[in-house]
């Protein structure tokens, strides 16, 4: 039986997904609403505000609505993926059964997150990383578990979802001043840590260098992702980047916004400085709406349109390493060999945009649009839980310690993460104080 490529797999099970997501909210035929769970708390010591928000967990597991969701969301998910096992001509007799463990895992990690006090300090992504590091580092991963841990399978799939909400409208919004916070400092960042890494620290790991170059400045883990498999950074490297990239930006979210409203910075330059150097979006979501309404909004259409540059760094990764970083010396590098580097599911991820951007949205409208990408977020999240559990259930603490290389790769990040944040807030000054340019009104 003809194999497929899991780039190409990923790119077909994410149109899946957003083809019936698209069907689902323009005709209203049918619910294709993912597993969600509310806010809950296990303390009583709450405001009456936030109190009434919470949904008690006993109510949320009480509901057929709730088994409902979580049936549509495991066979929808175990279907897509067993048969992109199937086409990698593999056994999905032995994927199901470990599919199963790992989405009950997954759960586990939905449920924890969404608890309200560790919900407002940090996200899934770190209590995946956290409940897989957990299995593996104590009872171990058993072999029977290892056909469903598909970090790269589950991230790219999640990635290609991701697209269809990267709308190049919301450039427009923020117009040239988020292109020069988001688009100017990002390759300089990039440029600066690559050099940092490779003569300065004289790090011989270079695709693990740009992994973390490009966390770093663009997204965090996405980027990583897409950079990685671009440059062929090993799953040991992109786990560590993944961890650090991780651990900071909790860090981040929760003393960026405190030191931003102790030094006085207006609203709309203080989101776009935490749009520019939180790592994750989610994150930035969260730190901005500490400083209000307005930095939230400034937050996230800097990180969007940061995120718009996935894609192209992957492609210019790809071009890099296959022309100059991996060509031996005599060897002459064409575009068979570009192509064949370059991950393919960053095509699927550029159509989805660009179909969301310039035929959905046009033809059906924004709200539409927000509402497709409202079910399309949490099939993309339970893609990316999946992926951040198989991270920590294939990493393991004495691996890390030795990827260390006696903390390079730590100072890396640290300086790399400084030089960012002080080359984002020179742009966001000279775009939005007011003294050069005229604010924006962000309506």
């Amino acid at each position: 039986m003809k194999t497929f490529k899991e780039d190409w797999l990923a790119v077909a099970v994410g149109y899946i997904v957003i083809v019936l997501g698209c069907v689902a909210v323009l005709t209203g035929a049918f619910d294709f609403s993912a597993l969600k769970f509310s806010t809950w708390a296990c303390g009583e010591n709450l405001s009456e505000e936030a109190a009434a928000k919470l949904v008690p967990l006993g109510t949320q597991l009480s509901s057929g609505a709730f088994w409902g969701k979580a049936a549509l969301t495991f066979v929808v998910l175990a279907l897509l993926f067993a048969g992109g096992v199937k086409l990698q001509g593999e056994k999905i007799g032995k994927f199901i059964p470990a599919f199963v463990i790992l989405f009950i895992l997954a759960v586990a990690v939905r449920l924890i997150s969404a608890e309200f006090t560790l919900n407002r300090y940090l996200e899934w992504a770190f209590w995946a990383l956290a409940v897989g590091l957990l299995v593996s580092n104590t009872v171990g991963v058993p072999k029977w578990l290892k056909p469903a841990v598909r970090t790269e399978f589950y991230i790219k799939t999640g990635l290609v979802i991701m697209g269809f909400s990267v709308l190049f409208s919301n450039i427009v919004k923020f117009g040239l001043y988020g292109l020069g916070i988001a688009w100017i400092v990002t390759p300089v960042v990039i440029i600066f840590m690559w050099w940092l890494g490779t003569k300065v620290f004289k790090m011989d790991n270079k695709p693990l260098v740009i992994t973390m170059a490009a966390a770093t400045s663009v997204c965090g883990t996405s980027a990583a992702i897409a950079t990685g498999a671009a440059s062929n950074c090993k799953k040991t490297d992109l786990s560590l980047v993944v961890s650090i990239s991780i651990i900071f930006t909790i860090l981040m979210m929760v003393f960026e916004p405190v030191i931003i409203r102790a030094t006085g910075m207006s609203a709309i330059m203080g989101g776009s400085l935490i749009g520019g150097t939180v790592d994750s979006t989610g994150a930035v979501a969260v730190a901005g709406s500490v400083l209000g309404g307005e930095a939230e909004k400034a937050a996230v259409l800097v990180k969007m349109i940061q995120n718009i540059l996935i894609g192209f760094i992957a492609f210019f990764v790809a071009i890099f390493f296959a022309t100059r970083v991996d060509r031996k010396a005599g060897q002459k590098v064409g575009a068979g060999e570009i192509w064949t580097r370059f991950p393919k599911f960053i095509i699927g991820f550029f159509v989805a945009s660009l179909i969301a951007s310039f035929i959905i949205q046009p033809i059906c409208g924004a709200d539409q649009v927000g509402a497709i990408n409202k079910v399309l977020d949490q099939y993309k999240n339970w893609c990316f839980v999946l992926a951040f559990t198989s991270i920590g259930l294939d990493t393991n603490f004495k691996d890390i310690v030795k990827q260390m290389q006696g903390g390079k790769v730590l100072w890396l990040y640290i300086i790399g993460q400084l030089f960012n944040i002080a080359l984002t807030f020179l742009a966001v000054w000279l775009l939005l104080s007011g003294v050069i340019f005229p604010i924006p009104a962000l309506s």
